[in-house]
Order: C-alpha cells, then sequence, then structure tokens
C-alpha cells in the first residue's frame, strides 16, 4: 500500500485562509503587515510552481551544466537577499562579495562534503539531491550570515565613539572591535541553535515530516534529517564566523583606522 497523499489544489487554498486570516487581523489592528504578507505570499506561490517545473525538467535531463547553472541562481538570489536584509551594508561591490563569497566557499565545501562522504548518489551531482541539499545550506547560511553582518555594522554605527577609544588606547583593530564581532557571531548563531534546540521536541523538521508522510520508516527519516542538521549546523557557523571576519576587515584599513564610509550612505 503507497502512503503517499496527494493534495489538491482546494486543499491549499483551505491552508491559504490562515493567510488571508492574519492579513484581515493585520488592516484591523492597523499593523501595515497586510500588504507584505500577501505580496510574500504571492511571489512563494509563483517562485515555487516555477521551481516545480523547472526541477522536474533538470531532475529528467540529470545534465552536470544545468545543475551548475541552477546552483549559481541559487547563490545569486542568496547574495541579493543578505544584501537587502542589512539597514546600512558595505558599498559597492564589497556590500554583496562578502556574502556570496562565504556562501559559494562554505555552501559548497559542504555540499560536496555531504553528497561525497554521506548520500553518495550516482552520478555525485545528480541535481535531484545536491540542489535540496544546496538549497538548505545556502537558506540557513544566508540567514545567519545577513544576521551577523548587520549585527556587525549597525554595533559600530552606534557605537563608533567607543571603538575609535580603544583603537587611540592601542588595541589593534580587532582588539578594539571584539565586543561588536561577539556580539554579531552569537546573533548569527542564533537561529541555528535554536533550531537544533527545539528540533524533534518542539518541532518535526519539514523534511523529516515530508519523508514520513510519503512512507519512509521515521528511524531512516531521522538520520536522514541528523544529517541535514550537522550540515546546517557546521555551514551556517562558517559562514557567519567568515562574513563578519571579512566585514570587521573592510571596515579597518592598514592604520587600524575605523571606516564608516565604507558603508552605504544613510537615508
Amino acid at each position: 500500500m503507497n502512503a503517499y497523499i496527494s493534495l489538491d489544489w482546494f486543499d491549499l487554498t483551505l491552508a491559504a485562509l490562515f493567510l488571508v486570516l492574519n492579513a484581515a487581523l493585520s488592516i484591523w489592528l492597523r499593523l501595515g503587515l497586510a500588504r507584505q504578507l500577501i505580496i510574500a505570499a504571492a511571489r512563494m506561490v509563483v517562485q515555487l510552481l516555477l521551481v516545480g517545473l523547472v526541477l522536474k525538467w533538470v531532475f529528467g535531463a540529470v545534465s552536470l551544466w544545468l545543475t551548475g547553472a541552477l546552483m549559481l541562481v541559487m547563490l545569486g538570489f542568496a547574495t541579493r537577499e543578505v544584501r537587502a536584509r542589512q539597514e546600512r551594508p558595505l558599498a559597492g561591490i564589497w556590500g554583496w562579495s562578502i556574502g556570496a563569497g562565504v556562501m559559494a566557499t562554505v555552501g559548497l565545501m559542504v555540499t560536496i562534503f555531504g553528497l561525497t562522504f554521506a548520500i553518495q548518489p550516482e552520478p555525485l551531482w545528480s541535481p535531484r539531491y545536491a540542489l535540496p541539499l544546496l538549497g538548505m545550506i545556502l537558506g540557513n547560511t544566508m540567514t545567519g550570515v545577513a544576521l551577523g553582518l548587520d549585527t556587525f555594522l549597525g554595533a559600530l554605527l552606534r557605537e563608533k565613539a567607543g571603538v575609535e577609544a580603544r583603537l587611540l588606547l592601542g588595541h589593534t583593530r580587532m582588539a578594539a572591535m571584539r565586543p561588536q564581532l561577539r556580539r554579531a557571531v552569537r546573533t548569527g548563531f542564533t537561529p541555528i541553535i535554536n533550531a537544533m534546540a527545539a528540533i524533534g521536541v518542539v518541532s518535526l523538521p519539514g523534511m523529516m515530516t515530508g519523508q514520513i508522510l510519503s512512507g519512509i520508516d521515521p528511524q531512516e527519516a531521522v538520520k536522514y534529517q541528523l544529517l541535514i542538521m550537522f550540515l546546517l549546523g557546521g555551514a551556517t557557523g562558517l559562514g557567519v564566523l567568515g562574513a563578519v571576519l571579512a566585514g570587521a576587515w573592510r571596515m579597518t584599513d592598514d592604520r587600524h583606522r575605523l571606516r564608516l564610509d565604507r558603508l552605504v550612505p544613510g537615508k
């Protein structure tokens, strides 16, 4: 007996009523979130429908070039989201390159590691495994990097006097910014730490739930979920550390001066 249960559009419409309810409450309470909520939901529907069509085609083609091209597209969108979530990002190419460089390095390294030593699909770059794995890693790393950079750059703006005072007293740039660095790294780590602490007790993660609903043995689903969480935790940690340290390097110069002029001007 196949445990897979098919959903139709009526089922999805019923589920979407909860978002409509939230939008109505936002209008009633004058929260100003209704428009954002509706746009985000519409964007989600369009994106997922398009992704479903594209993935069906790519999975059938099993092409290394198509898989690589989609990975680049995913990385490009993740880079854009990292920069967009910062109130005062770095100006110029640095505002894009730090996020892109960190996520490309960490995302590809951890994805290749997981495919090579754990999942071992045939071929190794099989899009059915490589693309979802990279997507989960990029999504979590993107959140951590965005939070870490935004916290760090915002702290430098607010605490400029304290950082410059420590620099004048002879501290190196890293020592002068240590409180801001620690706070930023802790903030970037928080989502993945909370996710790992609550998983299995407070929540069942989406991938594990999907596998169970599709009929896979729960113990096997647990193994896959543990693998994914270990990879996500490692990638997020390395990504946050790399991005925040790169941001600290860019925000100072060889003369150990704080360079707030390298941020996008405030509105």
